[in-house]
């Protein structure tokens, strides 16, 4: 398969897949469900939704303070507002192409911070890897928080958890023995990859050696601290699920993060799996369908807005460059 075929699969199938869940979740909600959550998300509060929009950015500002965090034992650092405008301007980016944001944020880095591509990249990287390290605490949190209704859920599925166990501790293993015969590689394929594995961990290592290392860390989760936060505060938009406590909403909160990850922005396949999520609980499809879609939407939103202003400011502020 040519490199250009890949690269437009890797463009066109996100896109398609979450087209096709648009047009699934559509097909599969009779039209009074449809009606009644229209209803709902007409009727969301505007402080609730705006609340939610608010933290977003927060989110997003602290990511651009913790950026020059990890710039600065570089020998760089950016202007803070140039930081912002960046990273939201490669949100936007992602929303069209998957993982080009990254790119983006490197090359404008480059461009109106004079930081090294390659220098640029590794720290964005880095932060990739610590929020997956996040993703996996917040995973390990929400498991803790609802064993019981997670347990029962696999079960009704016919999930063997004995074997789920086994299946995962060979993964482990396994893990360990690909990472074993890497660090005696030295030529080929192998080394190339163990020289990336060990950027990968220098990166997340350095942390330790960071001069603002406890503000880099508070910002880590002041971070997701905001993603939970700005899910929750939407529970109250829909009146089936302001009930809800923060350990279930936690649970659907991971399954939108990984709908996140699937498809161009979670689209079409993020109100399903809130839904889905909030059924363990008792919420009607209805209302899980109206808090996923409003979630989303409001996001969405949120991220086309500011990063099409990005685009525009980002030259504006920088003549010159």
């Amino acid at each position: 398969m040519g490199a250009s075929l890949k690269k437009t699969l890797k463009l066109i199938v996100p896109i398609t897949l979450g087209l096709f869940l648009v047009w699934y979740s559509y097909q599969s909600t009779t039209p009074e469900e449809w009606k009644q959550i229209l209803r709902y998300i007409s009727n969301a509060s505007p402080f609730w939704v705006g609340l939610s929009v608010i933290i977003g950015i927060l989110s997003h500002i602290s990511r651009a303070i913790r950026w020059n965090y990890m710039l600065k034992p570089l020998g760089y650092q950016p202007k803070l507002i140039n930081n912002i405008l960046i990273i939201l301007a490669a949100y936007f980016t992602n929303l069209g192409i998957p993982r080009s944001g990254e790119i983006l944020r490197a090359t404008a880095l480059s461009t109106y911070e004079n930081v090294p591509f390659e220098k640029g990249f590794g720290t964005i990287v880095t932060e990739r890897v610590i929020d997956l390290i996040m993703l996996l605490l917040i995973i390990l949190v929400a498991l803790a928080l609802q064993t019981d209704i997670i347990i029962e859920f696999l079960n009704q599925k016919g999930v063997n958890l004995v074997l789920a166990v086994a299946v995962l501790a060979v993964g482990i293993i396994g893990l360990m023995v690909f990472l074993s015969l890497i660090r005696k590689a030295k030529s080929g394929f192998a080394l190339k990859l163990k020289n990336f594995l060990k950027g990968l961990l220098d990166g997340v290592t350095s942390i330790s050696r960071m001069k603002n290392k406890w503000a880099f860390v508070f910002h880590t989760f002041f971070i997701w601290g905001c993603y939970i936060l700005m899910f929750w505060v939407v529970k109250f938009t829909v009146p089936e699920t302001i009930g809800l406590g923060f350990g279930e909403l936690l649970v659907a909160f991971v399954g939108g993060a990984f709908a996140m990850s699937t498809t161009n922005g979670g689209i079409g396949l993020y109100p399903i799996a809130v839904s889905a999520s909030l059924t363990l609980f008792g919420i009607s499809s209805v209302s899980g369908d109206a808090f996923g879609w409003i979630m989303w939407i409001a996001q969405t939103l949120m991220v086309v807005v500011f990063g099409a202003i990005s685009f525009v400011l980002l030259p504006l502020l920088n003549r010159g460059k």
